[in-house]
């Protein structure tokens, strides 16, 4: 029984250590977008070993056929559930997709750890109560509930919610929050004092109450427009969540995962701070400053122009850069301004696109969405690469973007835009913007480029203009 025993346990740590190798892997991968797929893949089969290792290590094999029909079920309705909504969903609701899945990491990090406390309270002698081990549980908790219900606001607010309004104020919101982190302090210095006691009880609901609150009072505050950083935030919580949660269950493949994702969505999270000239403390504690009308060009009326107009000045562009934003998810135009990309260098003309990282609703929403209609890879570049060659273009066309192109965030010290790198599309010879109407994005900011002398408005549906400038080349 114990060469068994030795022998379950050697298996285990194999498995552990392909499991861990399979993360790393594909979370490297994951990180360009021709071998993403392949990421995906790795990370998934390492997910697969993960749980084979968690079955032999955890004695759940020899639970019979009650534990097999558990396990089961579980995988299958979660398999199916999974299957469905990632099939069904459109891009346009791929970033409330996100947040809902960082959630549910967030959640079930939490259940894990509650269920430990459940199982010591039941008389189980494999739950330690040694403080280390308490401790970590009573982080889990704080740190999975946080995630949980600070994904479902930012769900909330993608998903454009009415009770969840893009900008909501929380009088002296830092003080309030702060209080609420101590209370749920509190009640892992309680547990961590008698884990099996009514003290330890108590712990844990003041724990778990306090920490659901804390993430609905962090992220409401957050305007819509700073979503996209809070999703990788989140991201990174869920991760470190799971990495506490393998501390009291003695699961190594736990903790080595939730590292990886923690570190990764924090090392996210900090360049799309920098990519919007803030700072992370900012980001979370700083009252949303109202929003400033542009200066630049406010008592102007764009101009707009129709599409067989546009045709003619795109006809004879030799370098034309396309700048997609939000807009382009919403009208399914990825596949539609592929078409007019490759009409484009059919007429001898270099095309690029221009992706700012925060772009759209979530980190790297631009590049999905392209990478589906097909786009080469190489064409995709990001707004650095891009900047230096913009006033060399002829024509930059805005597809659904706003605030990643809005000059306001150079020249208007007064606007909440400043300092925030954006793409320069303003330097371009002719500038093309794609919208429906003439508002606001999704942060409500003015735009100064919309008025300026090389600007011109094309209104309408953007895959519909979009199509209809590639039957002109059709036409030709």
């Amino acid at each position: 029984m114990d060469f068994l025993s030795i022998k379950d346990n050697f298996i285990c740590i194999i498995l552990y250590m392909i499991s861990a190798v399979l993360f790393i892997m594909g979370i490297k991968k994951l990180g360009k977008a021709d071998t993403a797929r392949k990421g995906n893949l790795y990370s998934s089969v390492g997910m697969a070993v993960a749980v084979i290792s968690v079955l032999i290590s955890q004695d759940v094999i020899d639970g019979g056929i009650v534990g097999y029909g558990i396990i089961a079920a579980a995988v299958i309705a979660g398999t199916i559930v999974g299957f469905i909504w990632a099939k069904k969903v459109e891009m346009t609701g791929m970033p409330q997709l996100v947040a809902l899945f960082n959630g549910f990491g967030g959640l079930s990090s939490m259940l894990v750890a509650i269920s430990q406390y459940c199982a010591l309270r039941g008389g189980s002698d494999r739950i330690s109560t040694d403080a280390f081990t308490s401790i970590t549980l009573g982080l889990t908790v704080v740190i999975g509930a946080v995630a949980f219900t600070g994904s479902l606001i930012a769900w909330g607010k993608l998903a454009g919610l009415k009770m969840f309004k893009k900008n909501i104020s929380i009088p002296g919101k830092n003080m309030i929050n702060a209080i609420i982190l101590v209370i749920a302090v509190l009640g892992i210095v309680l547990y961590t004092i008698s884990p099996d006691g009514g003290l330890g009880l108590a712990g844990i609901l003041i724990t778990t109450i306090a920490s659901l609150v804390l993430g609905v009072t962090l992220v409401i505050t957050i305007g819509g427009g700073d979503m996209p950083v809070i999703i990788s935030f989140l991201n990174a919580l869920s991760g470190l969540a799971a990495a506490f949660a393998g501390f009291p269950i003695g699961n190594t493949v736990l903790i080595v995962s939730g590292c990886l994702v923690g570190a990764s969505g924090v090392i996210l999270t900090l360049i799309m701070c920098k990519a919007m000239n803030k700072t992370f403390a900012a980001l979370l504690f700083k009252t949303t400053k109202k929003k400033s009308a542009a200066v630049a060009g406010e008592h102007k009326e764009p101009k707009s122009m129709s599409v067989e107009d546009a045709y003619l000045i795109l006809e004879a562009a030799k370098n034309v850069v396309i700048i997609p934003g939000y807009g382009m998810a919403v009208a399914q135009a990825q596949h539609a301004v592929k078409e007019l990309t490759d009409v484009l260098m059919e007429n001898g003309c270099e095309v690029n696109f221009a992706i700012h990282p925060v772009a759209g609703r979530m980190p790297g929403h631009m590049n999905v969405l392209l990478a589906e209609a097909n786009v080469p890879y190489e064409q995709l570049k990001t707004s650095d690469e891009m900047n230096p060659q913009m006033s060399n273009v002829d024509v930059a066309i805005v597809i659904g973007a706003n605030d990643v192109v809005n000059p306001a965030a150079i020249n208007d010290e007064s606007s909440p835009l400043y300092g925030m790198p954006i793409v320069n599309a303003y330097e371009a010879r002719t500038v093309f913007v794609l919208k429906r109407g003439q508002g606001t994005g999704f942060s409500g900011i003015e735009n100064p480029l919309f008025t300026m002398d090389n600007t011109v408005m094309i209104y309408g549906d953007a895959k519909q203009t979009v199509s209809q400038l590639v039957v002109e080349y059709e036409n030709e």
